[in-house]
């Protein structure tokens, strides 16, 4: 089957096109003959070699996948071949097949295409288990993403207003900002020009949840927007790993900073993430109340234009691969 690799780490030159056996699904698995593959700012890093697998994962890039379901392992009963289905990866979804837990598989949700599925299961997934299981975001309240147009970015802000937030985005341009509006959000503040504490406190904001890609370059200005039992949630460090925390100003607020990650959780978690994530989301894509924002797709063949568009922050919502 064809695969892509970055054998040797570094620009987007470094993804190769390759030959590697078709898996077979281990007790427990399904496989998937994979229509579109969501390209996700953690394939950057792995092609870049700054995130490596998680031991036993394969090499092949690639964290969500969508298409049909062409085999079952032993103990797999409540999937079936021809079934189509989107699901949450450790890795592999750039190739014509992979093999993936059952649990982290999902029949795809009425209401979008097959390839549309491919960019739900990464940003679905990290919405839910971080906005809502984690930081607990309650109606009525005040979440602040940060990248509002990216993939997650997009799905935060339907998720949030699907479920009685107001929310606040950064983003980097007015495009962004005018597509954001259009998705729901109440209030777009352009990181370039704007300082997004004095934007939130000018508009009598305070965020009880802040979903945060960039890390310590914003650390301290996320504590000051956080309102009293806020909560920082950090999924990303594309501002760098370290920064200097004011306990005092987060004793002040009784406020929390979590930092989490998806793909290196135990397949039980990861299951009860998708699992929970399914039951509360797909309703909501099945009514057209939320949907997947894809941006462009790229034929496998082009994965290197689809990493270099991610690299070039040009997108609004997901870039996707085609087989």
């Amino acid at each position: 089957m064809r695969a892509v690799t970055a054998p040797t780490p570094g620009g987007v030159d470094a993804l190769q096109v390759v030959d590697r056996p078709t898996p077979e699904p281990a007790p427990g698995e399904v496989l998937i003959r994979v229509t579109a593959a969501g390209v996700n700012r953690a394939d950057l890093l792995q092609r870049q070699g700054h995130y490596d697998p998680p031991p036993g994962a394969t090499d092949v890039l690639g964290l969500e996948s969508s298409g049909d379901i062409v085999a079952v392992g032993d103990g797999v009963t409540d999937l079936q071949p021809g079934e189509h289905v989107c699901a949450l990866l450790s890795g592999g979804g750039y190739a014509e097949y992979v093999a993936v837990p059952a649990g982290q598989v999902a029949i795809a949700p009425d209401g979008v295409t097959l390839t549309e599925a491919a960019g739900l299961m990464e940003v679905a997934a990290t919405v839910w288990s971080n906005v809502f299981m984690m930081g607990k975001l309650q109606h009525g309240e005040t979440l602040l993403v940060h990248g509002g147009g990216s993939g997650i970015g997009t799905m935060a802000i339907q998720l949030g207003k699907a479920f009685g937030a107001t929310v606040v985005v950064t983003v980097g341009s007015e495009e962004k900002a005018a597509f954001c509006r259009e998705l729901g959000a109440d209030l777009t503040i352009n990181y370039r020009e704007q300082d997004f504490v004095e934007e939130m406190k000018a508009a009598d904001l305070r965020a009880d949840v802040i979903l945060d890609i960039i890390g310590g370059k914003y650390l301290a200005s996320n504590v000051a927007a956080l309102n009293t039992a806020g909560r920082l949630v950090v999924i990303g460090m594309q501002g760098g790993v370290r920064a200097e925390l004011n306990l005092g100003a987060l004793l002040t607020k009784r406020a929390a900073v979590m930092a989490t990650s998806l793909r290196a959780r135990p397949v039980s978690e990861k299951s009860a993430i998708v699992s929970a994530m399914v039951a509360q989301v797909w309703p909501l894509v099945a009514d057209g109340t939320v949907r997947p924002i894809v941006h462009a797709t790229y034929p496998l063949e082009d994965v290197r234009a689809a990493h270099q568009e991610l690299e070039d922050s040009t997108h609004t919502g997901k870039v996707l691969l085609t087989l």
